[in-house]
Parts: structure tokens; C-alpha cells; sequence
């Protein structure tokens, strides 16, 4: 089930932009580093109203952190040469914005790209943003952004911009996906928590299995600068879910860190920071209904805190509760970028559809019967 139909607008100019995939696509892959976002403006536009409502969009601060980050950090270029241009198109994450008509470099740039067809659905107002992966490079993310003034460009941005940042972040985590376990990944803890259990996530090579109970596992990567971990608790014949909201999940989380998730010290453990924003929204997950919470924890008895994000899912399959939770200690480190890894580590969730007939006591059930 889907809970928001983004229209992301494709647009093919001549059949050799036409790339659908990176399948037998051999082209370099684009560059740039994760998160980074090349904003092409025209010099004189940088403080402008649509160079505005970019950042308020695309470089809106993540308050659910310890400290508040930029979903993404823009860089504004402009060109005047051809090898600073071809330079723009090798990079990872692009967006050109200018409206049309408009005597720049850029904005003849953005003219010349846009088909006929575009640019009356531009001035007609019917569009405004043209979102392309893998123009010119592999796995490369562009967006075109224009309308017919700045003003109007701006207001556009402002009220439909969202869905494109969305976009990008899902984009985002496809990569960090791939990147992720590009490095190896524990297939047999993954085999044993799917046969044990019912479920699995895709483990990354350094996490380690540490909990492993009846309905509560945990894993962990620690290093003395960057410790990480992950724990999942579950739930069998849930049927009603009217008491799941934002104050339950918060309430069964840190009822289960307290138990689970304890600190060095007597009596210290995790649990959330609610002096920060905490949030919790629907969404799908990997085909699954969940709510997805974002915050920080804090450790009590101490000075210990750090980001977390939690997913609670629920397989109507098999009529199965699950909460998965992200969390890292990481003082020197920005936090944005292993939030997003989390996500992407989220996407992999799996919940077993035959649980409820093998699961340990349908199986002795069954053996019982036969005897």
C-alpha cells in the first residue's frame, strides 16, 4: 500500500538521454559526496527568492538530531565556460533552476533543454520541476526547476518542492543501500533470526549479535568513537491495532530500553530525550504498514546521547507487532548521514508470511496431533 503518490515528471528529450536503469548501463558513475546537492543558478539569483525557497526545502534544518542539520547541503555554481558545465554534469545530485526567458548562461542552458511541449506546460503553469536519473552519468540525480518569473519559481518551490526532496532522500537511501553492504553482510545471522524467529534484516559485516531472546534480539557495532546498535521486539496474534500511536510506541520503547539497553553505570539505561522534538508518522515500509519515530535518546545517570529511528511494523499476514530501532553514540560525528544508512537499513526488513503455522509451538501443536 502506498500513502503518497508523488508525481515525479520524467522527462525524455531525445531518445540518447533515455537511460531506465543502470543495467547494462556502462557509463562512468556521477560524483559528489552523500548528501551534497549542486544548485545551478545564475550568479545574480543566489540571494534571490527562489535561491530561498531552495534552501528553506532542500536545506531545511533536521531538528529530530542531536544538533540540527541540513537535510542536505547546497552548493550554488554558475558556468561560463563548457568544461565548468561538463564539470557540473559529472556530479551526483544537480538541480538548474532558472525561469524561462532568462538572459544567463543558466537560463539559456535551461531554455535549450526544454522541449517545446515543456516549457508551454511551464507557462500554462501546469508544471514546474522535471526530475531525470541518469542523465548524463550513472547513478546521478537532476532536477530543472522553472516557471515564468523568480517570484512564481519561488512559489512553486515552496508549496510543491517537498515531494522532490523526498525524492532525493529516497534516492539517498537507495545508495547508502548499496553502499552499505557493499563491504560484506552477516548471512548467517540473517538465516538464523528468519529460521528462530520469523523475520530478518540485512546485516551490515561488523554487527555483532548480542540479546537474543524470545521476542527481543539486539546487535551491535561498537568502536570507542562510534557505537552502534540495533534492537527488535516483536509481538504475535495482534489483531486490534487501535491503541497504537505516538504515545504508545514512545512508552513501549523506553519500557523495553530500560529492560534491554542498559549503561555502564548502576541504574543508567536509554531512553528518549523529550526535551527535543520527537516525531512519529505513517508510512510504508518495504510493502508494510509502520509508523516511523524520530528523535534522540539520552543515557540517564549520565551525559551519553545520540540520534535514534524507530519503526514500528505490522504484518497483516501473520498478525505480527514489530519495533525496529536504529540508535549510535557518536559525538564527533554528524548524525544525518547514519540516520539515513538506518533507513536504508530499515528498507530491508522482512517479516516471514508462513510464521504462524512453523513457529515453535504450531510446530509442536502439529507434532502432537500427529502422535
Amino acid at each position: 500500500m502506498k500513502f503518497k503518490n508523488i508525481p515525479v515528471y520524467l522527462l525524455i528529450l531525445t531518445g540518447a538521454m533515455l537511460f531506465t536503469g543502470c543495467e547494462g548501463d556502462f557509463r562512468e558513475k556521477a560524483i559528489g559526496s552523500h548528501g551534497e546537492v549542486i544548485v545551478v543558478m545564475d550568479s545574480s539569483n543566489w540571494q534571490g527568492p527562489a535561491a530561498e525557497a531552495i534552501r528553506r526545502t532542500f536545506g531545511e534544518y533536521i531538528m529530530t538530531l542531536p544538533q540540527p542539520e541540513d537535510k542536505f547541503d547546497l552548493k550554488f555554481v554558475d558556468f561560463d565556460t563548457q568544461s565548468k558545465l561538463d564539470h557540473i554534469k559529472k556530479m551526483k545530485n544537480v538541480i538548474f533552476a532558472a525561469p524561462l526567458d532568462e538572459e544567463t548562461t543558466v537560463g539559456r542552458f535551461v531554455d535549450n533543454i526544454l522541449s517545446g511541449e515543456i516549457k508551454q506546460q511551464v507557462r500554462s503553469g501546469e508544471s514546474f520541476a522535471f526530475q531525470l536519473n541518469n542523465k548524463w552519468y550513472r547513478d546521478q540525480w537532476t532536477l530543472f526547476l522553472s516557471s515564468t518569473s523568480q517570484d512564481s519559481l519561488a512559489a512553486k518551490i515552496r508549496r510543491n518542492g517537498e515531494q522532490y526532496v523526498q525524492a532525493l532522500v529516497d534516492k539517498e537511501i537507495e545508495r547508502w543501500q548499496e553502499n552499505i553492504y557493499d563491504r560484506g553482510e552477516k548471512f548467517a545471522v540473517e538465516d538464523s533470526l528468519w529460521q528462530k524467529h520469523g523475520w530478518k534484516i540485512r546485516v551490515q559485516h561488523d554487527y555483532q549479535l548480542n540479546v537474543d531472546t524470545t521476542n527481543f534480539v539486539t546487535l551491535r557495532r561498537f568502536l570507542h568513537d562510534n557505537d552502534r546498535w540495533i534492537w527488535v521486539w516483536w509481538k504475535d496474534d495482534v489483531s486490534n491495532l487501535s491503541y497504537v500511536d505516538s504515545a504508545w510506541i514512545n512508552n513501549m520503547r523506553d519500557s523495553l530500553m530500560e529492560q534491554y539497553i542498559q549503561g555502564t553505570r548502576d541504574s543508567s539505561y536509554v531512553t528518549t530525550e523529550y526535551r527535543r522534538p520527537v516525531n512519529t508518522e505513517v508510512v510504508e515500509l518495504n510493502g508494510y504498514y509502520a509508523w516511523r519515530t524520530r528523535g534522540t535518546w539520552r543515557m540517564t545517570s549520565d551525559f551519553m546521547g545520540g540520534p535514534f529511528i524507530n519503526y514500528t511494523i505490522y504484518d497483516d499476514q501473520t498478525n505480527r507487532l514489530f519495533m525496529v530501532e536504529f540508535a549510535q553514540y557518536a559525538p564527533k560525528y554528524d548524525k544525518r548521514r547514519f540516520v539515513r544508512q538506518f533507513m536504508a537499513m530499515a528498507e530491508t526488513f522482512q517479516s516471514d508470511s508462513t510464521w504462524t503455522m512453523r513457529r515453535p509451538e504450531a510446530v509442536e501443536t502439529k507434532q502432537t496431533i500427529q502422535n
